[in-house]
């Protein structure tokens, strides 16, 4: 056995040299919290002094407040020079629209104070309210006291500022919605297929905010994009979604610069699936798979009739073509889902000067000097054709890839004409779907099937198609 070896204490000057070190080490980080705290003091009242300043000018110029210019850019958003951003859509975007910068949308409403939060509305929005307008006081007070950084209170704010009376607006549209809703699903079927989306992503503050912030009298600018392989993709938590769940997007893309894009598209209020459909990931799994029940499945609502923005490279990718691309099952135009997602008209995004879509044809049939670019501007024109006819939208599913077959079938819900969903059941069989998807469609476009498909039925009904035909034969 080891003989017991007795433990001295240290010297007392390493003692001491230790204990003043750490003490040292206290004093050091209460420093850096003291200039933190300082410079943010700092750069909160200069926002408040710009805002008032602001205020004062349009006041005195012309008797009456008027919106300013707005411009936000790479520079200011990422760090990043407009000339190493390489899609020009996305290098800056300066319009009268009220748009606010990301360092503004940051600032903690606390920080402001309740005078000092209502400045900062009534500069960015061109209006002289006081606390007395519209029940305004009790509202900044429930934003502060929830801890709402401006961008996210401006975003709630903005389309309820002209009303009389904005807090009861706001509790009355919230009500409305909620009970929309509940009333959509019926047992394990949705029975209001055109539900609107639960949350959009407000570009001019910056913000996912709830659908019943926005009351839209107009048509919403969905995105539709393909989806990087995993290795190429990062999670990203930021305050556009509250950092509610992490947000997958391509490496090398930015949320901030898809924004200025957007802008620059005049887009207001957009759908992103991965910021606005809860993901996996988050802290409420248990939100979710409630959310999920009623916006998965009515996804295509949300494209359906509308204007598409579409990013065919990867979201904010710009986009670019290279052999093999087409032929990925990564491919924009081999995903099961992205059927439901062509919407009425659409725009392609992520455009650069020397891209795909500037290439010229070399003759009257549409052929390119490169085949991989007739291939892409054939797919592009095939499109019509799926959105305006049904048995174009089978047609495409044919060559179609999905994580789960049952997918394909889910996929077609809104190229088929149905009053309402059935439910989704991933195990599902394809035949039992397919009939459960027949029995929801309209009349109109069960008619269709019956007299014009060219062969009677395979399976247990003769007067329309089996899955296996739709899919098999030649449309």
């Amino acid at each position: 056995m080891q003989p017991h070896l007795k433990r001295h204490p240290p010297p007392r000057h390493k003692m001491f040299l230790y204990y003043a070190r750490s003490a040292w080490e206290y004093v050091k980080l209460n420093i850096k919290i003291a200039i933190y705290k300082w410079m943010h003091g700092k750069v909160v009242r200069k926002v408040l002094e710009e805002a008032k300043r602001k205020l004062d000018d349009n006041r005195s110029r012309t008797g009456e407040l008027e919106l300013p210019e707005f411009t936000i850019s790479s520079q200011t958003e990422i760090g990043q020079t407009e000339e190493s951003i390489e899609v020009p859509k996305q290098r800056a975007y300066t319009g009268s629209k009220p748009v606010i910068s990301s360092s503004l949308a940051d600032i903690p409403c606390g920080c402001l104070g309740i005078q000092g939060l209502l400045d900062l509305l009534n500069s960015t929005l061109g209006t002289s309210y006081t606390l007395d307008t519209g029940s305004l006081s009790p509202v900044l007070e429930d934003y502060i006291a929830k801890n709402y950084d401006f961008g996210t209170a401006y975003g709630r704010l903005r389309s309820a500022w002209d009303c009389d009376d904005i807090q009861k607006e706001l509790l009355e549209r919230e009500a409305k919605d909620r009970e929309l809703r509940r009333k959509a699903v019926a047992g394990s079927r949705i029975v209001d297929s055109d539900v609107d989306p639960r949350r959009v992503w407000d570009l001019y503050s910056n913000r996912v905010v709830p659908w019943w912030c926005c009351e839209l009298h107009y048509r919403l600018r969905p995105i539709s994009h393909s989806w990087v392989d995993e290795e190429d993709r990062v999670d990203v938590w930021t305050p556009i979604n509250g950092r509610e769940w992490p947000v997958p997007i391509p490496k090398g893309a930015s949320l901030d610069l898809i924004r200025i894009e957007m802008l620059n598209l005049r887009v207001e209020y957009t759908w992103l699936d991965v910021l606005c459909l809860r993901q996996r990931g988050g802290p409420r799994k248990d939100l979710r798979v409630e959310e999920w029940k009623l916006d998965v499945p009515t996804i295509g609502a949300i494209y359906h009739s509308e204007h598409v923005v579409w990013y065919l490279s990867g979201l904010g990718l710009p986009l670019s073509l290279k052999e093999g691309d087409l032929e990925s099952d990564r491919c924009w135009f081999r995903r099961a889902w992205t059927v439901q997602e062509i919407g009425r008209t659409r725009t392609i995004a992520g455009d650069t000067p020397d891209g795909p879509l500037h290439a010229k044809p070399i003759d009257d049939a549409g052929n390119y000097e490169d085949e991989i670019l007739t291939k892409l501007h054939r797919q592009l024109k095939s499109v019509e054709i799926i959105s305006n006819n049904i048995y174009g939208a089978l047609s495409a599913m044919q060559d179609r890839i999905s994580t789960y077959p049952i997918d394909r079938v889910a996929g077609l819900a809104f190229s088929l004409g149905t009053h309402s969903i059935p439910a989704y059941y991933e195990n599902q069989s394809l035949e039992d779907a397919w009939t459960a998807l027949i029995k929801e469609m309209s009349v109109f476009y069960r008619g269709i099937v019956l007299f014009t498909y060219p062969e009677p039925g395979i399976g247990c009904k003769k007067w329309r198609p089996s899955w296996k035909q739709v899919m098999e034969r030649s449309l």
